[in-house]
């Protein structure tokens, strides 16, 4: 059973939400400020958090940021404001998914359900002997033991972050739209991605390429969207 941690300082919503995660066969765990969530996280093991931005002591933001310093399991972050900025600044600070208050409870139990197929298939692992190589130059992703090396350097991504790469890497030289790219990861109507998509790409460069401002392997199409250079 998968250990979900909720975050948030409405006692009401935690209730909520664990409600229905419950009903879905989730182990809900719960915290109500970033404080309490940092406390959780060290003493169990968290396998997604559900956090809310706006908190006491510590906010989901801050608490988000040092979380990714050491984990690399989904993230959904909560928050009243529908503003694009905030979304933006939730994805950059390492969130995997953003949902606006107030929100339908099962569409994050779908939200929920999505990260947590992308975490289980990032983790898993089969026999050597039918490994899965992509190569770019010094870039290779082992698809079947999900790792990804930069000239014989291992990168940290996160679900989202690996799956953008490996659908760009496996069609080397093929340009993709941004709607492209969302409706292939995200599995939904790409409405008004741009920014989501970006903040993925920006952070997928940062961690594989030596000069991000000059990449190497991740390539803008102006116009049309983003391809893996043919090496």
């Amino acid at each position: 059973m998968a250990n979900v941690l909720i975050c948030d300082d409405d006692k009401e919503i935690v209730e909520a939400i664990e409600i229905y995660l419950s009903q879905e066969g989730y182990n809900v765990l719960k915290a109500y400020d970033g404080m309490e969530a940092l406390k959780v996280l060290k003493e169990q093991h968290v396998d997604l958090l559900v956090i809310d931005i706006m908190m006491p002591r510590l906010d989901g933001i801050r608490a988000t940021l040092k979380i990714r310093e050491e984990n690399n399991m989904p993230i959904i972050i909560l928050s009243a404001k529908s503003e694009d900025a905030d979304k933006i600044l939730g994805l950059n600070i390492g969130a995997d998914d953003y949902l606006t208050k107030p929100f339908n409870p099962l569409e994050l139990v779908a939200r929920v359900k999505s990260q947590m197929r992308r975490y289980t298939q990032l983790g898993s692992t089969v026999d050597a002997k039918n490994e899965a190589v992509y190569t770019v130059g010094g870039l290779a992703i082992n698809d079947d033991l999900k790792e990804v090396t930069v000239d014989g350097e291992t990168v940290r991504l996160t679900p989202i972050e690996y799956n953008i790469l490996l659908l760009l890497v496996k069609n080397q030289g093929k340009v993709f739209s941004i709607d492209q790219i969302y409706e292939s990861i995200w599995n939904e109507d790409a409405i008004g991605v741009d920014n989501t998509v970006a903040v993925h790409i920006r952070h997928i460069r940062e961690k594989i390429e030596i000069n991000p401002k000059e990449p190497r392997y991740l390539k803008v199409v102006w116009g049309v969207g983003y391809k893996i250079e043919k090496l």
